[in-house]
């Protein structure tokens, strides 16, 4: 429940989480992504000591006002109907099980939170500089990944995201004003309106001054919304019956032009991702005017509205190609950056080439160009360095997005030259048999 006025929210969660390993588990994490933004952070006091900060952030927490931080605060929490010991340590909870989960075996927890949204500093928060309301990732106590490695419990400094596959069942209550886009169907679009709803069936609007929007989100290993009193909300159909959703801002004349013309190019955009990966698995996305560049989550996006068209279509070409690198393939992106950022640049610009008929060629050129100067600089990492523990952050972002591309380019001529190899071998042998013949 999300009091607009205040920026605050409270919340109820219950998770049934199924422990697929061969380990017995003492320990569980969460992620409390909010306490990121609050002056003192580990993301606050990272930005202001690499000497090439994201400009986004720089010293942007440690102004922030307390009205402005952000925070999740856990009130209550037990497993299988009994209370549990936790411990908040910046945006991790780690809480301590009197039975362990064994190998196999499920637990249910329930829990308590309350939370406050931040000005928007980076991915998620509020009132950002484009004027949107909401943006809400990363908002919930999200539960940690254990993998072969153990816990993935790394500190959140803006960088990249992990999570544990699931289905998730989320009720939202906001004031009725809002519309709210993001992961999931909508369960109930007579009682919301806003562009949902079945025309020709009648709209049964609750009472009251919120209304209660109910998503589910089935097989995915995150949830995503954005809010706007003011969204623009349009739907188009692509490939296979799946529905494209587009929420935008009507501020800026130009801005609505070019969002006119986006659902057409996501639909051929939809169509070449699943001749050239494989088909799209679900039966919705979203492509969402969220004021921060552009960021993937599971079954939309959120992406900067402004700008010229191309732009626009090539960071919404990106994005949804993260939809097969990373949110199908689920990588670490904290320790394999690299093969998500780079494979989706790669497809995202192979995609623009296709239906905007731009070159290819001389996109590529200019990556191979960005990563030799990069390599030549001296401050190259090796690409097994985690995605936050880059010395400079420019290195981080060429390691993950050009010489990912580099690497894929390279295969993809690899690939080549093997096939046509064995095609001449296979014309040779043709002709042998036909002389002996």
């Amino acid at each position: 429940t999300l009091d607009h006025e205040l920026h605050q929210f409270e919340g109820t969660q219950t998770l049934v989480y199924h422990n697929a390993s061969p380990d017995t588990l003492a320990h569980v994490f969460y992620h409390l992504y909010f306490n990121a933004f609050q002056p003192g952070s580990m993301m606050d006091e990272h930005s202001m000591a690499v000497s090439d900060p994201d400009p986004r952030v720089e010293d942007r927490i440690s102004n922030l006002k307390p009205e402005e931080y952000g925070s999740l605060e856990i009130l209550s929490l037990s497993k299988d109907g009994a209370g549990v010991s936790f411990e908040m340590i910046g945006t991790i909870l780690e809480v301590t099980l009197d039975e362990p989960i064994l190998p196999g075996k499920k637990a249910h927890f329930d829990m308590t939170f309350k939370g406050q949204v931040p000005i928007q500093i980076r991915r998620s928060g509020r009132d950002n500089k484009e004027g949107i309301a909401y943006s809400m990732a990363q908002w919930y106590p999200k539960l940690a990944e254990y993998d072969i490695e153990g816990w993935q419990v790394n500190d959140y400094i803006a960088r990249e995201f992990y999570g544990v596959w699931g289905d998730f069942d989320v009720t939202i209550h906001i004031d009725k004003d809002y519309t709210i886009g993001g992961s999931g169907y909508l369960q109930n679009p007579q009682e919301v309106g806003h562009g949902y709803e079945d025309p020709n069936k009648k709209l049964k609007l609750p009472k009251g001054d919120k209304l209660s929007w109910h998503f589910v989100a089935p097989k995915v290993h995150d949830f995503t919304w954005a809010a706007d009193p003011d969204y623009i909300h349009e739907k188009v159909m692509g490939e296979n019956d799946v529905e494209l959703h587009f929420f935008y801002k009507n501020d800026n004349p130009k801005v609505v032009e070019n969002w006119k013309k986006l659902p057409g190019k996501t639909q051929e955009i939809l169509a070449y991702f699943n001749k050239q990966i494989g088909q799209y698995p679900y039966k919705q996305y979203s492509v969402i005017q969220g004021g921060d560049g552009g960021m993937e989550y599971a079954m939309c996006t959120l992406i900067l509205g402004e700008g010229n068209f191309n732009g626009l279509f090539g960071v919404t070409a990106h994005e949804m190609a993260h939809t097969w690198f990373q949110f199908l393939l689920a990588t670490n992106e904290l320790r394999h950056y690299w093969m998500d950022e780079g494979f989706t640049e790669y497809l995202g610009t192979l995609a623009e080439s296709k239906i905007l008929d731009s070159n290819f060629d001389t996109s590529t050129k200019r990556v191979y160009s960005v990563y030799v100067n990069y390599a030549k600089s001296g401050i190259e990492q090796p690409q097994t360095t985690q995605a936050d523990r880059f010395v400079y952050h420019r290195a981080y972002s060429v390691s993950a997005y050009y010489k990912g591309y580099v690497f894929l380019r390279a295969q993809s001529f690899a690939y080549a030259a093997i096939n046509s190899c064995q095609s001449n071998q296979q014309q040779k042998l043709g002709a042998k048999r036909h002389l002996a013949l």
